[in-house]
């Protein structure tokens, strides 16, 4: 039972792992080539503009970089994105015709867009297997989390993911004995058990080894194409090792986008950010 009330109460404090699963009919269309759209995008904070007509779009199956200073509206793009804040104006769609400000963090959740934050969220007291087969995909309830035998479809899909977050060996140990890295790659398989189209990643690296760094640079490298990923980074050295196309923020709006190579000679860049 104490078990049951934790799973409850963590189900109700993070969205990200909603067990209460809402249909989803809609296919994403992106046959244009682009699985995010973000149009105009303006949103205050008491006066201030954390966004100001922000203009950037995904492509299906990259890998984008996304950087800038400190208040240059990183999260708030993030929580945008995932229907934690709701901008003023502007548009935000996923595909041609998904409007994601017409739907809340669950729907969006379930729509395909996974996002992981800086701070790991893991059920500590279950085991690497355990957190992976209680985020599948798919209707149910947190009785039937506890009560349903997994099919081979559903363990082979658990074996896939522990292949790729390189947690294998880790399957039934308690997720609570992982070290930093190790958790950032589990959550990460969490939110892979859940077919993501779109994954979010807030500064993946913070706090971690430079074998962890290596790791993980290899792991977010190899999601790149089966789904598309955007990467929120401070570390420049680990943003170089992983960036074919790198977008800067500053002051809310898109300052520059390129190439790392492009993005490092870019004079704004190296004033406002890089040459701090």
């Amino acid at each position: 039972m104490k078990a049951l009330n934790n799973l409850r109460n963590f189900a109700r404090r993070d969205k990200v792992f909603d067990f209460v699963d809402k249909p989803t009919n809609r296919a994403v269309d992106t046959s244009h080539g682009h699985i995010l759209y973000v149009e105009d995008v303006t949103v205050s904070f008491d006066g201030f503009k954390a966004i100001n007509d922000l203009n950037f779009y995904i492509e299906v199956g990259e890998l984008r970089c996304m950087i800038g200073p400190n208040g240059a509206g990183k999260t708030t793009m993030m929580d945008i994105i995932t229907g934690k804040t709701r901008p003023d104006k502007g548009s935000v769609f996923f595909g041609q015709n998904i409007d994601l400000l017409k739907m809340d963090e669950p729907e969006i959740s379930q729509m395909g867009i996974g996002r992981k934050f800086q701070k790991p969220t893991v059920f500590e007291f279950h085991t690497v297997f355990e957190n992976l087969e209680l985020s599948i995909a798919g209707d149910k309830d947190v009785w039937s989390v506890f009560t349903a035998k997994l099919s081979s479809e559903q363990l082979d899909r658990i074996a896939d993911v522990l292949t790729t977050i390189g947690l294998t060996e880790n399957a039934y140990q308690r997720a609570g004995a992982l070290s930093h890295g190790q958790k950032q790659w589990l959550e990460i398989g969490m939110l892979l058990m859940q077919n993501p189209k779109l994954l979010l990643v807030d500064e993946p690296v913070a706090g971690m080894t430079h074998q962890e760094m290596d790791r993980t640079a290899e792991l977010l490298t190899s999601l790149a194409g089966e789904h598309s990923v955007v990467v929120v980074e401070h570390d420049m050295d680990f943003v170089r090792s992983i960036a074919n196309k790198v977008t800067v923020l500053h002051q809310g709006s898109v300052l520059a986008e390129g190439t790392m190579d492009e993005v490092q000679n870019n004079q704004k860049v190296i004033e406002v950010y890089l040459g701090e």
